[in-house]
């Protein structure tokens, strides 16, 4: 899948992008977090973009859960990246990553580090950057499985986001995979 990266939008120099894979009940992991069963059926699907979408990637921004995940993986898979994470509690030495301790300080750091394509990853970061207005695309990978129960991807809203459909793709062994372009938030929800 190409994705479509765009020149900057009016608010700020960067634009934000997703790329996550869920359940088809809308999980990105099970309730502790675990993962296995997204990578197990998807050494299946075949290629998914993945390497493609990173090549268009120069920051990664993530949550802590989502950063102590990545260390369990026995390697650094983000090399040549900035990678900053969201967390008013992590303290680390660890020379890959910036922390940083509210939303503000990270926005200001992208715009001063001349971010231009930033992979935002993990559940809360996603809902945060939803609920500011701050996302323009996701592509979503969904698996053919139900897990009944998990970290969602999607939490509460308190206005609707309106997407627009780019792409569809199927891939192997059930997976399908989508592109949308993200709404702005409306001009009633900036007011205030």
């Amino acid at each position: 899948m190409t994705t479509s990266i765009a020149p900057e939008t009016p608010e700020r120099a960067f634009r934000t992008l997703v790329y996550i894979g869920t359940s088809l009940d809308g999980f990105i992991a099970r309730p502790d977090g675990d993962i296995d069963w997204l990578n197990e059926r998807g050494a299946q699907a075949g290629d998914m973009g993945y390497e493609a979408f990173m090549a268009g990637i120069d920051t990664l921004v993530m949550g802590r859960n989502t950063y102590e995940k990545i260390l369990t993986f026995g390697f650094w898979p983000y090399a040549g990246k900035r990678v900053a994470v969201l967390s008013t509690q992590l303290t680390t030495e660890d020379a890959n990553v910036t922390v940083h301790r509210s939303l503000d300080a990270l926005l200001e750091s992208l715009t001063a580090e001349g971010a231009k394509n930033v992979y935002v990853d993990g559940g809360q970061m996603v809902q945060t950057f939803l609920r500011e207005g701050m996302l323009d695309e996701l592509i979503i990978t969904t698996a053919p499985v139900l897990l009944g129960a998990g970290i969602p991807l999607f939490g509460h809203l308190d206005h609707d986001i309106d997407l627009a459909h780019r792409e569809t793709r199927a891939l192997g062994a059930g997976f399908v995979q989508t592109a949308y372009a993200v709404g702005q938030r409306p001009a009633a929800a900036n007011q205030g």
